[in-house]
């Protein structure tokens, strides 16, 4: 890489490019120092492949980020699998609501 420094953004930009990636997601837990990222990949390059095979795509698509940083996980999923996991997540926890609304609260 020429510019040394690696951010979401570009980790990102590289996912995308590299790997036709319709959804990524990728965020930096070392508190934006960029030395340990955590992502979501989600490409149709990964259908057929198993869970080890898909990893070692982005391993090879980001050798020279990952050698830079010092650590790096992935989820890698297929749009199938992705608009699966979405639709079962269902969006927030509605406890203490009728209907997804506040009882008794004028707004």
């Amino acid at each position: 890489m020429g510019d040394s420094t690696i951010t979401e953004t570009s980790l990102k930009a590289a996912l995308t490019e590299r790997l036709k990636a319709i959804h990524v997601e990728v965020t930096d837990m070392s508190g934006g120092c960029g030395q340990s990222f955590t992502s979501l990949i989600v490409s149709p390059t990964f259908a057929g492949q198993n869970s080890l095979k898909r990893h070692r795509a982005v391993n090879a698509a980001l050798k020279d980020e990952i050698a830079a940083i010092h650590a790096w996980s992935a989820k890698c999923q297929t749009p199938e699998e992705w608009a699966r996991d979405r639709a079962k997540d269902g969006g927030p926890p509605l406890d203490g609501t009728v209907q997804g609304r506040v009882e008794g609260v004028d707004a």
